[in-house]
């Protein structure tokens, strides 16, 4: 009997200590596999690139390189469902396999490597180092064994590596010291902008290595109408007026759509003698707090999540090289200067004229090109709130599906008094290329 109660007590004692082990193991995945902390990760990167003051065009550079090493991982990890860009982008190099899979836990990777390759491309130098310890004490207060974040660190570095190297001969560095751009005194020509009169952004970022096209004008936008600002029956002039006539008796809704998508990372706001600047996220970057957002609304896992951020930091990354082409080729006035000049001097805008070209809008272009790439991820009629503005003091909005938010953000140029619809119309079809053409070439999930 005892003999018999003995056997019964180690049972339920060897029981116990396999329960306690996988239940240690379950409680680690579910903290370092919910593919919210990625989305927090991104936000990270969001937050420094917009205490930094990045360019949208640059950010979107920041943020193509961290996912695509995080999607890369990814792939790793499950690469009986999911492939790597490795030869479809034509010039990415073939990324390091894993020696040994047992030692990794494969999304606590991605999240390592996102955050190394999004402190590198950004500064200040270090900025997220802290958070990379961050990670690194979730991981291990929450019971994930030693040598599986050893493991992973080790893995991932060698991920960072080849991605860091591939980054740096984009052609960046070098249009670093390019020359800047020089006004254009012909009319219709673009000229800088109160309150600033800054210089005009990256005017060679079209000499950026974009990804999947295979120049920047494959997908540039059509022609704008000619510039006829005297012309009453013209398509310049109806166009023109319309943006004063709009800015001039805009409804509460238009205006909360403008200043929803108005996504200026460096406004400048000018009271008396006094200037100060406000920041907001730039269209990269709201764009990519929808990311996780419709994420999360679409129960999307980690892999799925992180799939959905590099497929969209890919379609903005080369949409941004798509537009800055249009930009510059075509040169074309603002709708502020233009109405200044023949209608109303004192005329201003609902939002601040950025400091680039006019046509085409570049937030009509990548947001077109985002809405079908997280389209062909999430489902094209996703409905969610867009929440990202709260944080800024501005109300949320109710979005029916990827392409409606990106019209919103296209007619947003129109209502802020910044593009003439055509600037935004022929933009979105532009992106809307860009982005068909991504879904086409890149395959990532496999089934």
């Amino acid at each position: 009997m005892n003999r018999k109660k003995n056997l019964i007590s180690g049972l339920v004692i060897v029981l116990t200590l396999l329960l306690g082990a996988c239940q240690s193991k379950k409680d680690y995945a579910r903290t370092i596999h919910d593919p919210v902390l990625f989305s927090k990760t991104v936000k990270k990167l969001n937050d420094v690139v917009l205490e930094n003051n990045f360019a949208p065009m640059v950010a979107s550079r920041n943020y193509a390189y961290a996912t695509i090493a995080a999607y890369e991982i990814v792939v790793a990890g499950d690469p009986a469902n999911y492939q790597s860009l490795y030869q479809q982008i034509k010039h990415m190099p073939k990324m390091p396999a894993p020696e040994d899979t047992s030692r990794i836990d494969f999304p606590l990777a991605a999240m390592l490597a996102f955050t190394k390759v999004g402190n590198a491309v950004t500064f200040p130098e270090g900025s997220l180092m802290d958070y990379y310890g961050q990670l690194l004490n979730i991981a291990d207060s929450v019971g994930m064994p030693a040598e599986k974040i050893s493991g992973s660190i080790a893995y991932s570095d060698t991920v960072v590596a080849t991605i860091l190297g591939w980054a740096k001969k984009d052609n960046y560095a070098e249009t670093r010291s390019a020359t800047r751009y020089t006004v254009n005194e012909e009319p219709g020509r673009y000229v800088p902008t109160p309150p600033m009169y800054a210089q005009a952004v990256e005017p060679h970022w079209m000499e950026i290595r974009p990804f999947v096209l295979d120049s920047a004008a494959v997908c540039r936008a059509i022609i704008p109408p000619n510039f006829e600002p005297n012309n009453k029956n013209s398509a310049f002039y109806k166009a023109m007026m319309e943006v004063k006539l709009i800015g001039d008796s805009l409804t509460e809704e238009q205006k909360h759509i403008a200043d929803f998508w108005d996504d200026n990372p460096f406004k400048m706001n000018v009271t008396g003698h006094v200037m100060f600047a406000t920041k907001k996220f730039s269209p990269p970057g709201h764009w990519m707090n929808i990311v996780g957002i419709a994420a999360q609304k679409a129960g999307a896992d980690f892999n799925t999540t992180v799939t959905g951020y590099a497929k969209t930091a890919i379609a903005l990354f080369d949409g941004f090289i798509s537009c800055w082409e249009g930009k510059y080729m075509y040169n074309y006035i603002r709708p502020e200067t233009v109405i200044n000049q023949l209608v109303d001097p004192e005329w201003r805008p609902y939002i601040q004229t950025p400091p680039f070209p006019s046509f085409p809008s570049g937030h009509a272009t990548v947001s077109a090109a985002a809405a079908e790439t997280m389209g062909s991820v999430f489902g094209e009629n996703l409905a969610f709130t867009d929440t990202s503005l709260l944080e800024f003091g501005i109300a949320n909005r109710e979005i029916k599906s990827f392409r409606d938010a990106a019209a919103e953000a296209a007619m947003s140029r129109l209502y802020g008094g910044i593009h003439f619809r055509f600037d935004n119309d022929l933009g979105s079809e532009s992106g809307k290329r860009v982005g068909e053409l991504i879904v086409k070439k890149l395959t990532m999930k496999k089934n």
